[in-house]
Order: structure tokens, then sequence, then C-alpha cells
């Protein structure tokens, strides 16, 4: 007879480590089936961990996570071909422990992450693919990987497999992914010494900014740049809607895009020097809150970039994640002591608990804005330029009166989106974020 576990979590990001460490911890026997060699092989990410989402899984993670830097400054760019006008905020507040955020290196953390998962009890396998999986009429009751013998069956199976969510996709749980709903991300990893690091970035031995950009990097697609320091390498990237790369009318790639922001000149003498050590492109859903698939049934949930678990207004994934995973581990953890039957009824509970968390609460409070943008390529073009040639007009001391300056900016903004266009986009945006 093949061997049953409480539960099956199908992949090994934060979101399955979430979920199968809450489970090993509680007692449950729990096996964790990754496609890659090991976890974090095939992950990747910016990466920002948020410290709380991690806090309420494994309380005293700093105290041997691979940690990057921890996070006091974040700037806000947006960005024309040859300047920037932006916003800083930074704090002391930030500087202090408990820390809120920090950069970590993805394959590193997800090693750590998963040797406490193993710690925990729990049995991980690797370089094994979960094929399909098996159906009890309408009841999920296992899974088929590619191995002899690769029928595995347990109560319930939590569906981390990533964006693309084959799984969910073959059992048709959801629909084929749209392109309009995921976003093709690249990066670069920059290596570069401590110190030049900490000179051009102002920042301290263990401190770090991030830069968040959005402007003419992306030539009118709806997406962002950024740039994270780490201990000693920079990760560079950007990202945009895999929609708007097939439409684009110059079918600019996603490389060719990063070259861009990497030659531009606020930019290239942050990276200058910077020695590149790895690249890699990853599919985000950033489809928001009406991308949403159904995240449980009989048997099954879904968690993590698998459910569409994204706040792209906010660039929140990883602590999404690790919420999701740790949520729907709690609703199986209380149905096992309650003596439950892993249905549908008894599942539901996870999509309450996510009702109740920050992760759908701000995916609803930005329920429009994905749409909002896709309707309004001008956010990403035509008002960076104006923005940036604003405020050059009125930096520049030539002589021209303020009040001259002020109607010359005016009138450049009415010239490129009429005042009924200027009011419309004002209102669609506050009601896209109210």
């Amino acid at each position: 007879m093949a061997e049953k576990f409480d539960a099956i979590v199908v992949g090994a990001g934060p979101s399955g480590n979430a979920a199968t460490y809450t489970l090993a911890k509680a007692g449950l026997k729990v096996l964790q089936i990754e496609r890659g060699e090991y976890p974090g092989s095939k992950n990747v990410q910016g990466a920002i961990l948020y410290s709380d989402a991690l806090e309420k899984i494994i309380p005293d993670f700093r105290d041997d996570a691979p940690l990057e830097r921890h996070i006091i400054e974040q700037r806000m760019w947006l960005l024309d071909d040859k300047s920037f006008v932006g916003t800083h905020f930074r704090s002391e507040d930030y500087n202090k422990p408990p820390y809120n955020r920090y950069t970590i290196i993805r394959a590193q953390f997800d090693k750590w992450f998963s040797s406490k998962v193993r710690e925990a009890g729990a049995l991980l396998i690797c370089e094994t693919t979960v094929e399909q999986l098996l159906m009890d009429g309408d009841r999920v009751v296992g899974v088929r990987c590619d191995r002899i013998g690769g029928d595995v069956f347990a109560d319930v199976v939590i569906l981390a497999d990533g964006v693309n969510s084959t799984l969910a996709r073959k059992a048709g749980f959801h629909p084929e992914i749209q392109a309009k709903n995921v976003a093709l991300a690249v990066k670069e990893i920059l290596f570069m010494p401590e110190e030049v690091i900490q000179a051009r970035f102002n920042i301290g031995e263990e401190e770090g900014v991030v830069i968040e950009m959005m402007g003419s990097v992306t030539e009118g697609m709806v997406g962002t740049g950024f740039l994270y320091t780490n201990k000693d390498s920079l990760t560079i990237g950007v990202g945009c809607m895999l929609s708007d790369f097939k439409t684009n009318p110059n079918r600019t790639t996603p490389y060719a895009l990063l070259e861009k922001l990497k030659k531009h000149p606020s930019i290239a003498p942050l990276i200058e020097g910077g020695e590149m050590k790895e690249y890699c492109a990853h599919l985000i859903p950033e489809g928001g809150f009406h991308a949403v698939p159904k995240i449980f049934g009989h048997g099954w949930m879904i968690v993590g970039d698998s459910g569409g678990f994204v706040n792209a207004a906010h660039r929140e994934g990883s602590n999404l994640a690790m919420t999701t995973g740790r949520l729907a581990a709690e609703t199986v953890i209380a149905a096992k002591a309650a003596g439950k039957a892993m249905d549908a009824k008894t599942l539901a509970a996870y999509k309450a608990a996510l009702d109740d968390s920050f992760v759908m609460k701000d995916l609803k409070k930005y329920r429009d804005l994905p749409e909002v943008l896709h309707n309004s390529p001008h956010f990403f073009s035509t008002y960076p330029g104006l923005v940036n040639r604003a405020a050059q007009t009125m930096f520049t001391v030539d002589g021209v009166d303020k009040k001259t300056k002020e109607r010359e900016v005016l009138g450049s903004f009415k010239a490129a989106r009429k005042l009924t266009g200027l009011v419309g986009d004002a209102v669609k945006l506050w009601r896209a974020v109210r």
C-alpha cells in the first residue's frame, strides 16, 4: 500500500516553505516536493524580505537566517531619459532592531528556510516533478510524480508551484493565466566591494537602500525598475506586463530594457565597476484582486504566486506568499485537531482567514489599479517626461520670472493631456487607490 501523508506541499519557495514548516512544527506528517535541484535553485525574486510575515512563522529567524542588509531608506524615482524626480524616506527608526525589512539572496535564503523545514520534521524530496493531481471524483487525494511508484497520497495537497500553476490548470481549478495579469522581470546581481556600496548610497555597514523606478525605462509599457543594495552586490532589474511586451511596436526585449536602465545617467554611477555574476528572468503575477482564482476545494488549497498573491502597487510578494502558506497550514492543523474531513466546507476557513488578513484587504484596496494602468499608458510615458521637464524649468535660473515658468509648465501639461484628460487621469487614479 502506498504511503499516505497528512499533507503534501508542492513547491519550496516562500509560500511552500511557510506551509510545510508550519504543518511539520505542529507535528503533522508532511511531504514537500520540489522540482529543482535544491530549494531556491529555480526561484527568482528582487529580493526583499518582510520581517513581520516571517516572524509569525519563525520568531527567531534573525539568529541565523542569511540576511544581507536591513533597509533604512526607500527611494521612489520618476525617470525620463536624462533625469529623475523622486522622493526619499529615510528613518532612524528603521535602523533599530528588530529591523522591518531586509535584502536577501533568494538561493541562500531558500536553502536556509528549507533547512528549518527539515529540522521541523518534514520530508523534502527535490529533483522531482509532480505531473498531475490524483483525483477521487472531485476530490484531490494525492499526487503523481515522475518517479517509479510515484503515486503519493495525502489528506490535503497544498499547491505552491509558482505563477504558472501547472497542476491547478491541468486539474481545471483555474483557467490559463492571461498575459495582462503577468509581468516578465529580468535582473542582474552586480558584485562590488562593500565599502563602495556604502559610500555610494551613504549607508553604514549593515544598512541598505531600496530604489523603485518608473518612467522612460519601460518605454511606455506598464512596469517598473528596481535597484537594491546587498552586502557586497547590487541587484538591479526591470519588469513589464507580458501583454505589453507582446504588443510593443518596437519589439523591445526585457534584456534591452535592463541595459537601458543600467546606462541611465542617474543609475550608471551607482553601479559603475560592478561585476555581473547572475542574470535571470521570472514571471510575476500582477493581476491583483480580480485575477485571484479559486484557492480551495475538496482536498486542495493554493498559496503564493500560484494564487496570484502579489501586491504590485507596493512591490510586495514574499510577505503575501509566506502569509498565505502559513494560513493554509493553520487551516489544516485546526481541521485535524477537530477531526474534520479536508473537504471544501472545512477548507473554506482558509479563504475566510485570508479575507480577514492584510493580504486580501490590500489586494481589494488596489483592485482597480491594474486595469487603470493597462488602459492609461501615458502614466508611464507622457507624465514622467512632463514632470521632469517641469522640475527642470522651475529649478533653472535663467532670468525668466517664476510666474511665467508656472504658466509654461501648466501649458505643457495641457498640451499633452488637455485639461479634461488631466482631471480624468487624477480621478481614475484616486478611484483606483482609494
